[in-house]
């Protein structure tokens, strides 16, 4: 380091200063594979230090760091977060400013990254009149998922709107910015009624499901009047990835400029501090400068094969998959690097497995077991928080789920919604009497049927078969006695597994998204660590922070993520467009 470290500095990635550990055999992309400027942190330890505020903790932190710069090195403490960490990741330091270019291209706006907020984004602004830009650093348009959903205000109780919007917000811990998420709530219901229009043009596999994916929740709260506008782009292995290349078509037609397997590579700064393009690398290996005269939208998705940033931000992930490829954190760190910061500690990670087996089972109170054998966790708790049982190297997110042959009888009153013995042939992938290449991700299939517990265990490819053995034993003495003394199931869901074929279901956790980014406004718009707007720059999708709060990502409503996506995509490139205030627009009531 040239420079002495400053608060500001501190502040930059939600207030931790250190470095993230070298993690040894995990599974993942490597970090910064994809852009040339995105480089690997230095490996370095936890520190032990503590101190009686936080405040005196960054202060001290501050002349620590400044004294090691002055020394030639990067070491550094501090507590602003909540945490002491040792060091400095090498991302937090901007690379050298880029000045070899090639060419140079104007537009009005220019996007990065082609998918589910930045192709939205691109089109509405272009038929808005924008000369747009898309720069995309793959070789087509990615996405992932399949279900996106907004409220259909029109046909909504505003009543009962404004309590879904409650619940939303008390999932998230109450850590929401609320006009983030009302903005979805505003205006969600049309931004994907467009993305299903424009999606549509271009030949995407796509429907509206409306309340189909949302009845649980409605049902459980006693909500009968709400609308849901619900994209499902499908059947898999199609997905919204396949939608927005679909999509991209359209785009095309009016008049977006998109730029393939063009990295970006850092953000153009001027001298008072304001964005104004982009410098993102050709096939050919020159650089090209995008000028945007209105602004530059970060649409680059998450970080989660970002090997340091994930030991940096989620260390208890460190032992899990990432499901996606290419999340590298390229728009992240080039936001901190033009004067952004992240978002606070506490980022929200997504972690399920709707392939395995029916999604509409996987949060049924079946008998749960690891790979162990050993039942761990009482059968009511959510998917969605299973990686929290399940984090150790040991367990890398893996569990079974148990029943018999009687299951739509067993189970009929159980939450979710059941897949019949016949229907549910298409997730056991050793049966070759049916096909396997539509409605499921072959590659992810992993239920199974054995008319022994023994042979179960062995196409469940359970450790220790003995210990499996015990642990049904021990759920069926539970399920006589009518009370479970082990983890306190509630009655009506112990149910016997006592009739063959025996079945079970391989689930695997992986991460499907990190929904935490850089710091933005209502406006969309990123913001320095001393919350300053900064001139010409937004980021939008995973990309950006602010709209979740709590530690895990929830499901209460199917599809929100990929629903504030679009919203935010169609929110901002039509505000861009027109010069308006995103707001000036009257919601679709």
């Amino acid at each position: 380091m040239s420079e002495n470290i400053s608060r500001r500095d501190l502040l930059k990635f939600g207030g931790v200063v250190g470095a993230s550990a070298a993690i040894a055999g995990l599974a993942g992309c490597a970090a910064g594979a994809e852009n040339a400027s995105s480089a690997s942190a230095s490996s370095a330890s936890a520190s032990s230090a503590a101190a009686s505020s936080a405040e005196a903790s960054a202060s001290a932190a501050a002349s620590s760091a400044a004294a090691a710069s002055a020394a030639g090195t990067t070491t550094g403490a501090t507590l602003a977060a909540g945490h002491a960490r040792e060091g400095l990741p090498n991302w937090l330091e901007a690379p050298a400013q880029i000045t070899d270019i090639s060419e140079e291209k104007d537009f009005d706006i220019v996007v990065v990254g082609a998918g589910a907020p930045g192709c939205p984004a691109a089109l509405i602004a272009a038929e808005n009149g924008a000369k747009v830009a898309l720069i995309q650093k793959q070789a087509r348009a990615n996405a992932y998922g399949n279900t996106g959903s907004g409220v259909d205000l029109k046909n909504s109780d505003p009543a009962q709107v404004a309590a879904l919007l409650n619940l939303c917000l008390k999932q998230n811990q109450y850590r929401s910015d609320v006009d983030l998420m009302k903005m979805w709530f505003d205006y969600g219901g049309e931004a994907v009624s467009y993305v299903i229009e424009k999606a549509t043009e271009g030949g995407a596999q796509v429907v509206d499901q409306g309340n189909q994916q949302h009845a649980p929740t409605q049902a459980k709260n006693g909500w009968d009047n709400i609308t849901m506008v619900t994209s499902f782009f499908g059947p898999k292995p199609y997905n919204t990835g396949n939608g927005m290349q679909d999509l991209c078509t359209v785009l095309e037609s009016a008049g977006v400029e998109i730029f393939y397997e063009t990295p970006a590579q850092q953000l153009v700064v001027n001298d008072s501090g304001a964005v104004t393009g982009v410098i993102a690398q050709a096939k050919d290996g020159s650089n090209i400068q995008f000028n945007a005269s209105k602004g530059v939208i970060m649409a680059t998705g998450d970080y989660q094969c970002d090997t340091d940033m994930l030991a940096y931000y989620l260390p208890d992930m460190v032992n899990l998959e990432p499901k996606q490829d290419q999340r590298t954190g390229d728009g992240h760190k080039m936001v901190i690097w033009a004067g952004g910061c992240m978002e606070n500690i506490g980022h929200t990670k997504m972690l399920h497995d709707f392939d395995a087996g029916p999604a509409s089972m996987c949060d049924m109170p079946f008998l749960r077991t690891k790979m162990s054998g050993e039942r761990f966790v009482n059968e009511t708790v959510e998917m969605s928080v299973m990686n929290c049982f399940l984090n150790s190297a040991e367990d890398g997110g893996e569990y079974v789920q148990v029943f018999d042959n009687d299951y739509m009888e067993k189970a009929a009153e159980f939450p979710g919604k059941l897949v019949d013995p016949e229907e549910i042939r298409v997730y056991i992938p050793e049966d070759d009497g049916v096909s396997h290449d539509e409605g499921v991700l072959k590659a992810f299939i992993n239920t199974h049927k054995a008319d022994t517990i023994e042979e179960l265990a062995e196409l469940l490819e359970i450790k220790d078969v003995d210990t499996f053995k015990a642990s049904i034993d021990r759920w069926n003495e539970i399920c006589d006695a009518g009370s479970d003394p082990d983890f306190g199931l509630p009655a009506q869901y112990l149910k016997k597994i006592d009739t063959p074929p025996y079945w079970g279901i391989h689930r695997h956790v992986r991460f499907s998204a990190f929904c935490s980014g850089v710091k933005i406004d209502r406006d969309l718009q990123c913001l320095t660590p001393e919350g300053e707007k900064i001139e010409g720059l937004y980021a939008i999708g995973n990309c950006s922070g602010g709209f979740y709060g709590g530690i895990d990502y929830p499901l209460d409503v199917p599809g929100m993520n990929l629903g504030r996506n679009y919203t935010q995509g169609y929110c901002l490139g039509r505000a861009l467009a027109t010069g308006k205030s995103l707001w000036d627009f009257e919601p679709v009531k």
